[in-house]
């Protein structure tokens, strides 16, 4: 394939060109394998402390800093897909991401696992490079669902993690869980080298005034603002359910081994359908009811999360509601940004997905201290504020603006 069939030159003439099926599952695809580099280890932080001789308190440690280092790749690393050609700087990203990964499966002790997974979660965040590009190519009437199809692969791929980590490190060791997803991404990647289009942005800001203007944005962009705040709330309690739902799992009276954690972590994977939905939905106007109803359902998630300890039912039905109010508020807030600016779709989504990484990182990290110190119900109390608050914002004080 010639550069000249498949380069995008500029921002405003890649606009609305268009994506194919094949092109859109490879995007899909891609972005779910990256994104599931963040979340294979929500359910082996035990097995992974108990290997390293890490305190039960800090094991929760390991996948916040996956989840930090998401959030350096968003701020340093996203925005440069307004600046360099974009299919070169995925393809460069991914191939560290690799690199990195295998590095993550033969960490001899515990600094050098902390230090391959902050850079596992940094080049990760090529999954935040991809889905600005498919929202420059799609038409603007099927942005909601173009940006909605491409996530149901990283939404898949995130909620898919958890159950196929738990199963594999069941079998081969949770090392062989991380040098795997090395060779899929590498894969991923070879074929990209072929398939990704070429596109060329018409930024001309230097690398500084790019990474400042991030800032800027944050300030002076009141949707974008908002959307990312209220999703920091949602995806705080989210990491917060997943990282200490399996804990839970583990101990009495459930005493689930990692196959079962597995099992449970599939109740997850409803959360899905979400995606493709909300866009749907977004294209059609109906954004405020949607995330209303999103917001309400994870609050009522945690309320059910309550029955929790004595309950497996209840734990299902929480994970289900908990993916699918998180997964469909994430939607309803992309579709909503990229309709503010298209020449600076990838800074808009740096910002939009570091403001809300940077909420699941405390969540994760609050879970196992937590999860010590006020049991269960602690865990419940805060997953039912974070987006209480939020709802609250959203339809009493955001509500009168609109």
């Amino acid at each position: 394939m010639s550069d000249a069939a498949t380069t995008m030159p500029a921002d405003e003439t890649a606009e609305g060109s268009g994506l194919g099926p094949m092109l859109t599952f490879l995007f899909a695809v891609s972005c779910g394998a990256l994104a599931a580099n963040l979340y294979y280890a929500q359910p082996l932080v035990a097995l992974m402390g108990a290997d390293l001789g890490l305190p039960i308190a800090v094991e929760s440690a390991i996948v916040t800093l996956a989840q930090i280092g998401y959030a350096i790749g968003l701020v340093f690393l996203v925005p440069l897909g307004d600046l360099f050609e974009n299919r070169r700087l995925i393809l460069v990203t991914m191939a560290a991401n690799v690199v990195s990964l295998l590095g993550l499966a033969v960490a001899p002790g515990a600094a050098a696992l902390f230090a391959m997974m902050l850079v596992v979660g940094t080049t990760s965040a090529a999954a935040q490079m991809l889905v600005p590009l498919a929202a420059n190519l799609a038409p603007e009437k099927q942005r909601g669902a173009v940006v909605g199809n491409v996530m149901s692969g990283l939404l898949g791929g995130i909620l898919l993690a958890r159950p196929v980590s738990s199963f594999l490190a069941g079998i081969v060791g949770w090392r062989w869980v991380f040098g795997l997803s090395g060779a899929l991404i590498a894969a991923l990647a070879a074929i990209s080298l072929a398939l990704l289009p070429r596109r060329v942005p018409a930024g001309q800001r230097g690398y500084g005034a790019l990474i400042r203007s991030l800032g800027q944005l944050f300030v002076t962009e009141p949707v974008l603002r908002r959307r990312g705040l209220y999703h920091a709330a949602m995806f705080g309690a989210f990491s917060l359910f997943w990282t200490a739902a399996p804990i839970l799992l583990m101990r009495a009276p459930f005493n689930f081994t990692p196959s079962g954690v597995a099992l449970f972590a599939l109740a997850g994977v409803l959360g899905v359908f979400a995606a493709p939905v909300a866009g749907r939905l977004a294209d059609r106007g109906y954004t405020r009811i949607g995330t209303t109803a999103a917001l309400a359902m994870v609050v009522a998630a945690f309320a059910a999360a309550l029955f929790g300890t004595h309950s497996l039912m209840a734990l299902i039905v929480s994970a289900v509601m908990v993916d699918l109010g998180v997964q469909a508020n994430l939607v309803f807030g992309q579709r909503e940004i990229y309709g503010l600016a298209p020449d600076i779709r990838n800074r808009l989504n740096a910002v939009y997905m570091t403001t809300f990484f940077i909420g699941g990182a405390i969540g994760s990290a609050l879970a196992s201290p937590v999860l010590e110190a006020f049991g269960w119900l602690g865990i419940c109390v805060i997953g039912m504020a974070m987006p209480a608050v939020a709802l609250f914002y959203f339809v009493v004080v955001d509500g009168k603006k609109g």
